[in-house]
């Protein structure tokens, strides 16, 4: 596996990791609604995009083939974390986590924050960050949970 900072030519790439990533997810946590809603927005909220562009972040490859991903836009803040369906719980979210964490240390800052989904938060909690409190977001008129944590990383 070969990890490697995040290019802005990468962004179709991550697209794909992104939606694999969510259609994998089992319909008993997340309905076939839910994933569809989530999906769009990687077309329809600006945000997506700018994070991408304007974010730091780290990417597992292998053979090439972009497999996960994290992002850090704001710099404070993970804002977006997916790993392909196939690779999940197999240690590769945890090694880019870990990555993230020690070069945003390594750049001075005290501790990052996230939006968990109800699968990363799992992945969060093992590696030490602490949760804020549980909340719910709407996309797309599809209600979602989430966990509101952070991490003190210096």
């Amino acid at each position: 596996m070969n990890l490697r900072q995040i290019k802005t030519k990468d962004q179709i790439e991550l697209k794909k990791v992104y939606f694999d990533s969510i259609q994998s997810l089992d319909e008993n946590i997340y309905s076939q609604e839910q994933k569809k809603a989530w999906c769009s927005q990687a077309w329809d909220n600006p945000n997506f995009d700018k994070s991408i562009i304007q974010g730091k972040g780290w990417l597992l490859c292998e053979q090439g083939v972009i497999i996960a991903f994290a992002l850090r836009y704001p710099e404070n803040k993970i804002s977006l974390f997916y790993c392909k369906g196939k690779y999940q719980r197999k240690g590769y979210g945890s090694r880019i986590l870990q990555k993230i964490e020690n070069e945003a240390k390594k750049e001075g800052l005290d501790s990052l924050s996230t939006e968990a989904s109800l699968i990363s938060y799992k992945l969060f909690l093992k590696n030490e960050w602490e949760l804020i409190r549980k909340e719910k977001v709407i996309i797309n008129n599809i209600f979602f949970e989430r966990y509101k944590m952070f991490k003190i990383i210096r």
